[in-house]
């Protein structure tokens, strides 16, 4: 036997032999979160040879930290050099340095940091301030400009450049802007405190707002000061988020008091949640928003949203000086590439459509596959072009931090797994990462197999990229609903990447991600006995339910894939809700979803459908604009 073979056949028993002591894991981690250092200490004595032994010792150096001396703190560094859990206590360390100013020790440990937070990356501005660095001042005012909460220690370096004038009162009020647009008060609250006195909000007129807006705009006479414009303004943008018309009344009476940016600032988010709505009046409020020479700017899910407008319109011409006008980085995103050419192939410009269609159609995306159709190809789903050996995906599955995800897997810990996993597989080459996600698939962890798979570079393996487990399972059921095969797939891979007994926040579980409401529902149209809410997670229970459920929502909609999926997520009466009153092409529909989650989920199922036709070799498989169909107008 070699030399590596007998090192892989130890290792293999020796993680064998330890896992048996996965259940100190579980106590160290609730005996540190209990903060009872002595119990810790017990069990990294008895965890000295576990493959999850650095997190135990994390747990006990975490506790002490305040304390530790520098050299302890390193040794464990170094020792875990390159790991998540050294980059983990890199941080808190650094937190902890950060707040006590201990720069020397802090600017020779902040460049190995991996995972740099804001509250860290803060600390490090304030420390090249200290140090008199004068290209500081401009990023932390780069960051100054949101409406979120931001650390403390962002806060300290935000207050050192207001008082050397770096950020103008202008400055705070563009900020406190945001803040109430977002619906951040808290935050606009704290920062009313670096405004001169005499131009600081009236915060009791701000609870008004907040309690009833609507109440404080029929009460509202005069509009005298700037606090008083962005009060008022903050109330009518409370009111446009449940109904238009209401606030468009509103602000018809009062519209004179504000210099014509206000005006502007206004229409553009009149605009905006009109175009949310699917408002036509949506897209004449944005023309005149970005009229004249005093237009406020749009911020960048407004200029999303104003050539969504004018997609929904068919207005081509609109749309494509929308693209136009967008941030440079915006127009190189794959929808927005799209729809300009198609914008193009309108005005007869074929060689600049094309232009933008060729190297979009090399992408392996929603509007990647659009491009190949729109340029008369088929998708074809190539053949993985780099065979990972066995010696190599046995060599993968001793990696430190892939055996010790695979342990927090074992132990059902998945967001420590997958945390783990993460940071392991993140600078791993394509053939480490095809070898990473044949070691997933065989311990069944199928997400990671998806998610690993997708990051290759150039040498792809669509097998992985597109698993599909299951599949004796599903023969039944798919012929009992009728159902194409290829399209419950990629819906299954969206909503839980195959993994059996996942459940979101809202309470859906199982491969399908039925809610128990629903689940109970099916249960008892098909006549299940003794249903109870448990079995949602049995993969054939599971199957059964979804997919009679996915065909009910089919038989309402037209027997239409796209509605199907948007009824799947955000349930069928938004599916019918979201139709015209003429008919839409089914990609028009698609990018024109109000929310952002199912427009990215229709999207992405349909995709899926289509590398699964292909890995399925499905004969007479539709192409994708066939899936997407045309959507009838609202009856």
């Amino acid at each position: 036997m070699s030399r590596m073979l007998a090192g892989l056949f130890l290792a293999f028993w020796a993680q064998l032999l330890f896992a048996g002591g996965d259940e100190d894991y579980l106590e160290v981690r609730e005996a540190f979160r209990a903060g009872n250092a002595a119990r810790v200490a017990e069990y990294v004595s008895r965890m000295k040879y576990h493959v999850l032994a650095p997190y135990a010792e994390y747990f006990q150096l975490r506790l002490s930290l305040d304390t530790a001396d520098t050299g302890t703190v390193k040794t464990f560094l170094a020792r875990y050099d390159g790991s998540f859990v050294a980059d983990r206590l890199r941080a808190d360390w650094l937190q902890l340095l950060g707040k006590r100013q201990q720069w020397a020790l802090f600017s020779e440990e902040y460049p190995k940091l991996v995972n740099r937070e804001d509250s860290l990356q803060c600390y490090a501005l304030r420390y090249r301030l200290a140090r008199g660095d004068r290209t500081a001042s401009g990023e932390i005012r780069t960051r100054w400009f949101t409406g979120r909460d931001m650390p403390a220690s962002c806060t300290d370096a935000f207050e050192t450049v207001i008082k050397s004038g770096v950020l103008s009162v202008e400055d705070i009020w563009a900020r406190i802007r945001l803040a109430l647009e977002a619906g951040n008060t808290s935050v606009a609250r704290s920062l009313n405190q670096y405004l001169p006195p005499y131009q600081a909000l009236d915060l009791q007129k701000l609870s008004a707002v907040i309690k009833d807006a609507r109440r404080f705009l029929d009460r509202q006479v005069s509009v005298r000061s700037r606090a008083d414009r962005e009060i008022v303004l903050f109330a009518l943008l409370r009111l446009l988020r449940s109904e238009t018309n209401q606030a468009l009344a509103r602000w018809q009476k009062i519209r004179g008091q504000f210099p014509e940016t206000d005006q502007s600032y206004f229409t553009g988010n009149l605009a905006y949640w009109a175009a949310i709505r699917q408002d036509p009046r949506a897209l004449n409020w944005f023309t005149e928003a970005t009229a004249g020479k005093h237009a406020y700017p749009l911020s960048e899910i407004k200029h999303a949203w104003k050539a969504r407008a004018a997609l929904r319109e068919g207005n081509w011409k609109i749309l494509r000086d929308s693209i136009s006008q967008m941030p440079a980085t915006m127009q190189q995103e794959d929808v927005w590439r799209y729809w300009r050419a198609r914008a193009l192939k309108v005005d007869k410009k074929n060689s600049e459509a094309n232009a933008l269609l060729i190297p979009l159609s090399r992408e392996h995306s929603f509007y990647g596959q659009m491009a190949r159709e729109e340029l008369g190809e088929m998708l074809s789903v190539p053949a993985s072009e780099q065979q990972v050996g066995q010696n190599t995906i046995r060599l993968m599955e001793q990696n430190p931090g892939i055996r010790r995800a695979l342990a927090l897997y074992r132990l059902n810990q998945r967001v420590e797994a997958n945390r783990e996993w993460i940071w392991t597989i993140q600078n791993f080459s394509d053939e480490q990462l095809l070898a990473a996600a044949k070691v997933a698939q065989r311990y069944g962890i199928y997400d990671r197999v998806i998610n690993t798979a997708i990051k290759t570079v150039a040498h792809h393996d669509f097998n992985l990229r597109y698993l599909a487990p299951y599949r004796e399972q599903m023969r039944s059921v798919l012929q009992q609903n009728q159902l194409d095969e290829a399209f419950v797939y990629g819906l299954i891979r969206q909503e839980s990447r195959f993994i059996a007994d996942i459940k979101s926040g809202a309470g859906a579980a199982g491969l399908m991600q039925l809610m128990p409401a629903t689940a109970k529902w099916v249960a008892g149209k098909l006549g299940v006995q003794d249903f109870r809410t448990s079995l949602i997670t049995d993969i054939n229970t599971n199957l059964q339910l979804g997919t009679y459920y996915l065909r009910h929502v089919l038989d309402q909609l037209d027997d239409q894939p796209l509605l199907a999926a948007a009824a799947y997520n955000a349930g069928p009466g938004r599916a019918k809700q979201w139709k015209d009153i003429r008919p839409l092409e089914g990609a028009v529909y698609a990018e024109t979803i109000p929310f952002n989650e199912t427009r990215d989920y229709v999207k992405v199922v349909l995709s899926n459908a289509m590398y699964y036709a292909s890995n399925f070799g499905h004969a007479n498989k539709p192409t994708l604009k066939q899936r997407l169909g045309t959507v009838a107008p609202k009856h």
